[in-house]
């Protein structure tokens, strides 16, 4: 198995918004009405949705290739604050947006290498904190966020279509 870590680029678009489509729905399809599940997807896990991320300077993909082909990536967005953080608020965040894997390919440490990824270009950006959410009962991530050092910071609310989820927004100071 040859694994490849690179920057997305815009002929990546059509397979990150099929690995982050079907990612999501073995994920957490189950937990939603089919017109909320589509109505999420179809504004953000489309190849045009991935193409704006590219576009966007404070947006960075990084994609991990396995043989070949796309299999894990991970987006972060530099000064991104998230909503429901108490004070005090942080100076310089980057908030990790998505990080997921094809079904086939956890256990490889693609996760692994996404993460240390998000964490040393936060860092390298001279970000004081990486914040994520993840889904309150999602508690393997939660455990895999919690070997990083990240940790609980408050409880927020995730919206698929007319769906709340209750979520976790997780930090790792830096």
């Amino acid at each position: 198995m040859t694994t490849l870590l690179r920057p997305a680029t815009a002929s990546d678009a059509e397979a990150l918004a099929k690995l982050g489509r079907d990612s999501f729905i073995a994920a957490f399809g189950r937990l939603y009405r089919p017109e909320d599940l589509e109505g999420f997807l179809e504004e953000y896990r489309t190849p045009e949705a991935f193409r704006a991320h590219l576009a966007d300077p404070p947006t960075l993909i990084q994609v991990a290739e396995v043989d070949g082909k796309l299999a894990a990536y991970s987006l972060i967005v530099r000064g991104h604050l998230m909503d429901g953080r108490p004070d005090p608020q942080p100076r310089k965040p980057v908030y990790l947006s998505q990080l997921y894997c094809a079904g086939d390919m956890t256990g490889h440490g693609l996760g692994a290498a996404l993460i240390e990824w998000a964490i040393a270009e936060a860092r390298a950006w001279g970000a004081d904190v990486l914040q994520l959410s993840v889904f309150s009962e999602n508690f393997g991530a939660q455990r895999f966020y919690q070997r990083y050092g990240f940790t609980k910071v408050a409880d927020i609310d995730f919206w698929v279509g007319n769906h709340r989820d209750d979520e976790f927004l997780y930090e790792l100071a830096l």
